[in-house]
């Protein structure tokens, strides 16, 4: 694992950091959350969503699951859209996930790198370490301009190199790599992606950087940007965090490099967020209650629906 010991707080301007930004396609905000809302994150997490025996969507397979632990009792599947998630089962937690994600430091440091109003399109939570692969976002979703979505990394703690440490790969945005759909499709062949990604980091050389963050501080990188987690040398440490994804407000949203939309959304604090199949909603707790009863027949649907659509997208 490379990290470096770069004082980010040296990037003082505006300019300083968007530039390191392009440069490298990432940049390390230090402190921009406020601890106390962290650490009321923690709290309600552990209060709301840890013993809560029901189904969540979950980020790696957006289907609704229950929780998955490691050895040491962290939750694992990380959470879908937190902001979107149940106010009658977890007000508390909706609550908390929408103050951190639509706070004015965050926005102002996304809108500060894309230099113009942003929109939310999606938000995760983590507590264990799933060690996900390395990938590019705009894979799975981006702006209609490939390259213009923003996301962000917020560390709820101090997070431990024995916990296994979030990474980018420095300058990866300035890779191109094919595109989701044929040969590579997400439905079919997503495995085939994930070892494209893995030769092209041997081939180019591309340099890992995992970041140390402490409570409060946000990485953000470019949709392009290779990243992942690396895997946890001692499973005892968490990583509490949420992740953001943003594009211009606007804009329309581009999903599996295909499928363009145009979303919408709703105002937060004032700002543009997009909350899909939000829990709040009784239609969409319908079609949660489905998924629940039906997984297999919606995750098949799923993936036809996937492959229909980045067909005809390309043709």
């Amino acid at each position: 694992m490379d990290t470096n010991s770069m004082d980010y707080k040296t990037l003082a301007t505006s300019e300083a950091r968007k530039a390191h930004y392009e440069e490298n396609g990432y940049v390390v905000y230090p402190s921009l959350i406020r601890r106390d809302l962290c650490d009321r994150a923690l709290s309600v997490f552990r209060d709301e969503i840890k013993p809560f025996k029901g189904h969540i969507y979950r980020q790696a397979s957006a289907n609704p699951e229950k929780h998955v632990y490691d050895s040491a009792g962290h939750m694992i599947n990380s959470l879908l859209n937190p902001i979107a998630s149940d106010g009658g089962k977890f007000p508390s937690f909706r609550k908390i996930s929408s103050e951190i994600l639509t706070c004015r430091e965050l926005y102002g440091a996304v809108e500060e790198l894309l230099g113009s109003k942003a929109m939310m399109v999606q938000s995760m939570y983590f507590e264990g370490n799933p060690a996900t692969w390395s990938h590019q976002d705009t894979y799975y979703l981006d702006g209609e301009k490939i390259g213009s979505m923003v996301a962000a990394w917020i560390a709820l703690e101090d997070i431990d190199e024995r916990a296994g440490r979030f990474y980018v790969g420095v300058k990866s945005h300035l890779i191109d790599m094919v595109k989701n759909g044929g040969d590579f499709d997400i439905a079919f062949n997503h495995q085939r992606y994930k070892k494209l990604v893995e030769e092209i980091i041997q081939k180019q050389g591309v340099r890992l950087l995992a970041p140390p963050l402490k409570k409060g501080d946000v990485l953000f990188w470019n949709s392009k940007t290779i990243h992942g987690s690396f895997k946890p040398i001692d499973c005892k440490f968490s990583r509490n965090s949420y992740t953001a994804h943003f594009i211009p407000a606007g804009m329309r949203f581009l999903q599996l490099q295909n499928i363009v939309k145009t979303l919408k959304t709703s105002e937060i604090g004032g700002h543009c967020v997009y909350l899909p199949k939000d829990q709040n909603k009784k239609l969409n707790r319908m079609i949660f209650k489905l998924e629940c009863l039906f997984p297999k027949i919606f995750q098949t649907a799923k993936k036809i629906a996937v492959k229909i659509g980045t067909s005809k997208a390309k043709n």
